[in-house]
């Protein structure tokens, strides 16, 4: 994010000054940059895919009755439908950075503010995105595990393919938050080298 910021090359210095050298490294950190918006849409992309489409149908023991069809979904759990909002919003988010990124890269930079927000923004994303997959592994592991002091009974014995699929996005939202953590660290670091000794 702040791995761009504004700076220019005069053409008549040598291809081996501190300028230069500068200038390279300069874009060679926005390339990283745009690399690691571009695996944080694919990851949030991915997580939202994998827990949208986990849905099973199972007859399931509903005494007197008898079996009953009965289909899970994610929207029958506000913790889902919390991590698929959670999950969109950043992979918005990494469409609109990417963009921006991109357009320091080919500009020679955006300003410091607007490089200073993009952080900003990113910290704030990074505890959006580890909320969300908190909440949701919090009622995944209840699902695998059951709660025998408040009687809540386990349901991926009955309901094991969608378990599974939250359980997979829930682990893709952890590598989303992984890569939000290295945006960050490499801005900081980005803008650490830019200080003067």
């Amino acid at each position: 994010m702040a791995s761009y910021m504004t700076g220019s090359v005069a053409p008549s210095e040598d291809k081996n000054s501190p300028s230069r050298a500068t200038a390279t490294t300069s874009k060679q950190s926005a390339v990283v940059e745009v690399a690691l918006r571009v695996l944080l849409f694919l990851g949030s992309l991915t997580a939202v895919v994998v827990m949208v489409t986990s849905k099973q149908k199972e007859l399931v023991p509903f005494p007197p009755f008898g079996l009953v069809p009965n289909t899970s979904r994610f929207t029958d759990t506000p913790a889902f439908v919390y991590f698929v909002a959670a999950l969109s919003t950043a992979g918005l988010y990494s469409i609109i950075t990417t963009l921006l990124s991109i357009s320091a890269l080919s500009k020679r930079g955006y300003s410091k503010v607007l490089a200073l927000y993009i952080v900003a923004m990113d910290v704030v994303m990074l505890a959006i995105v580890a909320s969300a997959a908190g909440t949701a592994g919090g009622i995944a592991y209840v699902g695998f595990r059951g709660n025998s002091h408040t009687r809540w009974t386990k349901i991926c014995n009955i309901y094991d393919t969608f378990c599974q699929h939250s359980a997979g996005a829930i682990l893709v939202s952890l590598f989303a938050a992984i890569v939000l953590i290295l945006l960050i660290l490499h801005s900081v670091f980005t803008m650490y080298r830019k200080i003067p000794n």
